[in-house]
């Protein structure tokens, strides 16, 4: 039998997660299917639990039963979303030790509204981490100023983490020390470094968004003749902010400070493009996956980005350390007064309220549902 592509991606060594979770999803089978096809683990956030919940009928037995049984909004949320988790994170687990912890890894996020608080953070993960109790769990927490303190604490406790809201170079870098941090912590303790995991997740596809958006307002103002320079810029600056990032992110696991740490048995942070669905229906539905293809990646892939790329996708590599190219688009683009860290400072503060604003409704979808109900 031919391998699908998705496969093929694994060959490259590229992993394939998906980027979405449901009750339908685990119960149907449906979950192992994407597995037989190559996917190798998966992501959530409070975005997809909102849509999962809000959206069928598939929890409301739950819902009803743990609201006869006194629970709060909260509680009814935390146990349906950690019964999820841990059910599709033993669906991975024959994964996590075939590949040794390198996949078959589920993700959690920690209470959004929680992300500029560093000690509510860390006891909020310690807490999940306790009641999922599975190995191959990944705590989401966003990487904000507080969030990097609360990555290496967690780290440094034996909590694996999947760093997510990365946009800029200057977050990604600060990810990678607070994970080196973080390993070099909890191995001082002793701990077993050769099971302690993590991610960066690095978004992709809202940078075209925005940028996008600002270049569109300048075609709008500037003469014709400009035209055709700024709309040759449109869809370029999210791929190459990416680009750089991964050459950054292999001259980091590559440099002799972590290859002393890989030799007492750490594992490399590996990368993670998230935020791949082409938002702009002029581009190719699989444009952040056919363009982001490197060694020791990961893409986390919506349903219907999936369902696309094992239609017509094309398994070959697309990254390099080269980063000329990328950096030349990022110029041009300074030039024109669209400075890319600023955008990407904005999407960072954007993403944190927008899984706010997720949770916060979430929420309210429960307590109408138990009402109802």
């Amino acid at each position: 039998m031919s391998k699908t592509t998705v496969q093929q991606l694994s060959e490259i060594g590229q992993s394939v997660w998906v980027d979405y979770i449901s009750r339908a999803l685990i119960d149907t089978g449906k979950l192992k299917g994407l597995i037989n096809v190559g996917v190798q683990g998966l992501t959530s956030n409070p975005s997809i639990f909102d849509k999962a919940i809000s959206s069928s009928e598939d929890y409301d037995k739950n819902i009803k039963e743990l609201k006869q049984n006194g629970k709060t909004a909260f509680e009814i949320y935390d146990d349906l979303t950690v019964k999820d988790i841990q059910d599709a994170a033993d669906i991975f687990g024959p994964i996590y030790d075939k590949t040794d912890g390198l996949d078959g890894y589920v993700s959690l996020e920690i209470n959004p509204k929680l992300s500029y608080d560093i000690e509510e953070t860390i006891a909020e993960g310690r807490r999940l981490h306790q009641k999922v109790d599975r190995p191959n769990l990944l705590l989401k927490v966003p990487s904000t100023k507080q969030g990097f303190k609360a990555i290496e604490e967690l780290l440094g406790q034996g909590i694996s983490v999947n760093v997510t809201l990365i946009f800029s170079l200057q977050q990604y870098i600060d990810t990678a020390q607070a994970y080196i941090k973080g390993v070099q912590r909890f191995l001082q303790k002793n701990g077993d470094i050769r099971r302690l995991s993590s991610v960066a997740s690095v978004f992709v596809s809202r940078v075209d968004t925005q940028v996008d958006r600002l270049l569109d307002e300048m075609i709008e103002r500037e003469s014709r003749d400009s035209d055709e320079t700024l709309t040759a810029l449109k869809g370029k600056a999210a791929v190459a902010n990416s680009g750089i990032i991964y050459s950054k992110y292999r001259e980091i696991f590559s440099s002799q400070e972590f290859k002393e740490l890989q030799n007492k048995g750490a594992r490399i942070q590996r990368l993670l493009w998230g935020s791949t669905s082409t938002k702009n229906p002029v581009y190719s539905d699989i444009k952040y996956v056919a363009e982001l293809i490197g060694e020791n990646t990961i893409n986390t892939i919506p349903e219907k980005t999936l369902t696309a790329f094992l239609d017509h996708g094309i398994a070959q590599k697309s990254l390099s350390t080269e980063t000329a190219h990328h950096q030349d688009i990022l110029d041009q683009l300074n030039n024109l007064d669209i400075d890319i860290n600023k955008v990407c400072n904005k999407l960072l503060d954007d993403g944190v309220k927008a899984f706010e604003k997720s949770f916060d409704a979430l929420l309210n979808a429960i307590i109408e549902k138990s009402k109802k109900l």
